[in-house]
């Protein structure tokens, strides 16, 4: 199974600390954020395709063609164009069903196993911070019904993490345009799911890393993983 790692943007909040570097390669305990990422994906993942566009020589002189057991492929988002937009750029790539997640999150593996284990899914998170994220909402039966992006007036909800299993047929629906600039992966899948049940599970650990704040607690989930 293939896994894409959407990595093309600089990361703007985390200020100084990304004007050398794309925001993946931030290190926490001692190694990239993206070699947390991809160290802990299933054994199940056999390739990773990094969309990459923000100083992308750094991620892919580091990690190269192969790395740790797997083959590293790299496709580059020169215009950010939305999720949409980064996932169709891989859209001759993938084959079947594949993993995507995003470059800046991590992500408890069982959760990844998890939502691997249905033909369509998307990993939802409670939280009293929902302002910051889009809001999904499910059908009776726990599949997705929408997703509604900020700002949305939520204070609290389950909100999308940014991690979904797909298949080729995401491909046959036009992406969702979101603003006058992006395309958006989730909207398109909420459009999918009206034919192909999109299974929503639902996760206690998620660190979204967004400003430099977040490096600490990451590195914190991070040792408990060790």
């Amino acid at each position: 199974m293939q896994c894409v790692i959407l990595a093309a943007g600089r990361g703007t909040r985390m200020g100084e600390l990304t004007n050398d570097i794309p925001k993946p390669m931030l290190p926490l305990l001692g190694a990239p954020m993206l070699a947390h990422k991809i160290n802990m994906l299933p054994k199940s993942i056999e390739e990773v395709i990094v969309v990459v566009g923000y100083k992308k020589e750094i991620i892919s002189e580091y990690f190269g063609t192969e790395w740790g057991g797997r083959k590293i492929t790299y496709v580059e988002q020169t215009k950010l164009d939305g999720t949409a937009g980064a996932i169709h750029l891989v859209k001759d790539i993938v084959h079947d069903r594949f993993l995507v997640t995003m470059g800046d999150d991590l992500y408890h593996p069982d959760d990844i196993a998890n939502i691997m284990r249905h033909p369509l899914a998307l990993l939802g998170y409670y939280t009293q911070d929902a302002a910051a994220f889009g809001i999904v909402t499910l059908d009776d039966a726990g599949n997705l019904l929408g997703v509604v992006e900020r700002p949305h007036g939520f204070t609290d909800g389950l909100v999308n993490t940014g991690a979904y299993v797909l298949n080729t047929d995401f491909f046959k629906y036009p992406p969702v345009k979101i603003s006058e600039t992006e395309f958006g992966l989730p909207q398109t899948l909420v459009v999918m799911s009206q034919e192909s049940p999109v299974k929503v599970e639902v996760t206690q650990q998620w660190i979204p890393v967004g400003n430099p704040d977040d490096l600490v607690v990451a590195e914190q989930f991070l040792r408990t993983l060790l």
